[in-house]
């Protein structure tokens, strides 16, 4: 299984949208974790940065939903997340994706 760190993309997580700074969820998301996805041989490790703001994680894995990624892969990521430094992490990142997934079941 591959790991992705977040510390190789930032060490700073910044906001939700690009357009509010360096870091975002968005940019996280679009240019580094998508071009990274090969199915369910993917982990993330979230250590070594300076923590995460809500709006950051539930762009880049809640937008994981929105962009049309497999909702297994996404849930699969979460599951698999590694963060010694926040053990609540997982438990947040689950809200975020499942909350993107009835919302995106509404829409269709």
């Amino acid at each position: 299984m591959k790991t992705i760190y977040v510390r190789d993309f930032t060490k700073y997580p910044g906001a939700r949208l690009r357009k509010l700074g360096p870091g975002s969820g968005e940019e996280f998301r679009d240019d580094f974790l998508i071009p990274q996805l090969d199915g369910k041989n993917i982990q993330i490790n979230f250590d070594g940065t300076i923590g995460y703001g809500s709006s950051f994680l539930e762009e880049a894995f809640g937008g994981l939903i929105r962009k049309g990624i497999d909702k297994e892969i996404v849930l699969h990521l979460v599951d698999t997340a590694i963060s010694d430094e926040d053990p609540l992490l997982k438990k947040e990142l689950l809200i975020y994706v499942t909350e993107a997934i009835a919302v995106n079941k509404k829409g269709k």
